[in-house]
């Protein structure tokens, strides 16, 4: 059984498995799914209550989603750490690996490269741009569309919310540019 965890699962496995967890979660109090959410419900739990926009109950509104965010960095760590090898490859196209390796980005070893994710690269000027820039971006345009990717491409899809549908096509179209115009421009 470890073994068919640890491969990776193609599309057509991995999507209607996705896709099977929106009914229950509409099923279980006809919930949205979305993780932007959790840090909220994060905050309202731990800090005092002197900052009105996170007095209200978080045990009732938000424990689900801290319960889920909780989950997915458990199956992270389970998929990172324990299903996987330090030897274990990224499974991209050739193709990509020479586009990569124009960049200088040539450790293909573990989950995503090094010169990506790693302290080291961290203390680059490329890492901190990708880190800490990229991490703000995300999170804004998760706040600034009442969402994030995870809640409007699967939650928002599933319920035929037109402003869904634009988000995620404006999800598509950064993620084009960034890999074909801001990367490269970084690297």
């Amino acid at each position: 059984m470890l073994e068919v965890l640890a491969q990776p699962w193609p599309w057509y496995v991995a999507g209607p498995l996705i896709g099977l967890v929106v009914p229950f979660v509409y099923w279980y109090g006809g919930r949205k799914w979305g993780v932007s959410s959790s840090l909220q419900h994060l905050c309202a739990a731990t800090l005092p209550g002197k900052i009105e926009y996170f007095q209200y109950d978080w045990r009732k509104k938000g424990a689900w989603h801290l319960a889920m965010a909780s989950g997915m960095l458990l199956g992270g760590f389970l998929g990172g750490r324990v299903l996987s090898s330090p030897t274990d490859t990224v499974a991209i196209s050739e193709a990509t690996r020479a586009d990569l390796a124009e960049l200088g980005i040539s450790n293909f070893t573990g989950m995503i490269p090094a010169e990506f994710m790693s302290f080291d690269a961290l203390l680059t000027l490329p890492g901190l741009v990708l880190i800490v820039l990229g991490g703000f971006l995300v999170g804004f345009g998760a706040r600034y569309a009442n969402g994030c990717t995870s809640g409007h491409a699967i939650s928002g899809l599933s319920t035929l919310q037109l402003s869904s549908l634009v988000v995620v096509i404006g999800f598509f179209i950064g993620g084009l540019v960034s890999v074909h115009f801001i990367l490269p421009f970084i690297f």
